[in-house]
């Protein structure tokens, strides 16, 4: 790759990584050809895109980010690939998938909303978080459940009052 091959994969990561605010840094080297089409297949029916990366690019893209990375470039070594989502936990409901039937992917680190996560022991963790419309219909739930309580006690009352005139 030459220096201005190189460059110009740096700029289109680093464009990348400003568009997301979701990354899983994971290894799925090892990986037959067949499990790999699997994987990128379940990723594009997510929305997740997945790309094999070079570590000093994406270790110079996350530099030139204005994102804080923290330790997660310290975690590119070997054979790395990105997973970017808009869905918090999508990547991580993906590799845990794919790690019932195989050891890889294996999960590096994470970057998601300002919030960097390192090792292969927090994927249960990033699996299960919740996404920003899951909390948003649980909030909404929340919110309606005094006021269905309070529609549903008048209703009763009002029930009860039209049977004692009846009589």
């Amino acid at each position: 790759m030459t220096r201005e091959e190189k460059s110009i994969a740096i700029e289109n990561l680093t464009a990348q990584l400003a568009g997301t605010n979701i990354i899983y840094v994971s290894d799925i080297s090892g990986l037959n050809a067949e499990t790999t089409s699997n994987l990128r297949r379940a990723c594009f029916k997510a929305g997740i895109k997945l790309e094999v990366v070079k570590n000093t690019l994406l270790a110079k893209a996350m530099e030139a980010s204005s994102n804080d990375y923290g330790d997660l470039p310290t975690v590119l070594t070997g054979n790395s690939a990105i997973f970017i989502s808009d869905v918090a936990n999508a990547p991580g409901k993906i590799i845990k998938d794919f790690r019932k039937k195989s050891d890889k992917p294996v999960l590096k680190g994470a970057y998601i909303n300002s919030e960097v996560y390192i090792g292969d022991n927090q994927l249960d963790a990033l699996a299960t978080i919740k996404s920003k419309e899951e909390l948003i219909g649980e909030i909404i739930g929340l919110l309606q459940s005094p006021a269905q309580r309070i529609i549903s006690a008048l209703q009763n009352k009002f029930a009860g009052s039209e049977e004692e005139g009846a009589e």
